[in-house]
């Protein structure tokens, strides 16, 4: 695990870009971190063994923070630039992460918007899940939403009301089109 978390940690540092993560890349880390946990209290801490594995614990945890800092930079200036980010190279976690983050950036970007035309918009939390209304342009299987709720099967010209995290897929594919409500 040791030299993947380095190869990754390298990779991600020399690249602009967010660099693919292996599947279930945080559990191995979390499965290696308890390893040399148990491994380091049965050591004799005099021996080399233990002085040779506290410095393996503190390497690794270095590349673990520096990993994190560099993927979570990158995550926020893509979400706070409104820029679609591959799923593919994201952990579950991150998923979850930049969908949460998404609604925020969109947020921020209409009151910036607003400023600049002249208007001060009141900024309120909604304690509602936000949706969207879309017409779909091509078939869709049904699909369990964000809200843990069934939603389809959708034909073209279909209209339906969607989280809008489950939304911003299908306009990012181009297989349904945002209905204005005005």
């Amino acid at each position: 695990m040791y030299n993947e978390l380095y190869e990754l940690w390298k990779k991600e540092g020399e690249n602009d870009e967010l660099q693919r993560l292996p599947k279930n890349f945080y559990g191995k880390i979390t499965d290696y971190v308890k390893k040399l946990n148990v491994e380091n209290r049965m050591l004799d801490k005099k021996t080399v063994k233990a002085q040779l594995l506290d410095i393996e614990v503190s390497n690794f945890k270095v590349m673990v923070k520096e990993l994190f800092s560099l993927r979570y930079k990158k995550l926020r200036e893509k979400a706070f630039s409104l820029e679609p980010v591959s799923r593919d190279i994201l952990s579950e976690q991150e998923k979850k992460m930049y969908e949460m983050a998404l609604p925020l950036a969109e947020s921020y970007c209409a009151f910036s918007k607003n400023i600049l035309h002249g208007h001060l918009s009141v900024v309120t939390q909604e304690m509602k899940q936000q949706i969207c209304v879309l017409r779909f342009v091509q078939e869709i299987p049904a699909l369990v939403g964000s809200d843990m709720k069934t939603y389809g099967p959708f034909m073209p010209e279909d209209i339906a009301t969607l989280p809008i995290e489950n939304a911003r897929i299908f306009l990012r594919k181009k297989m349904a089109v945002k209905v204005n409500s005005n």
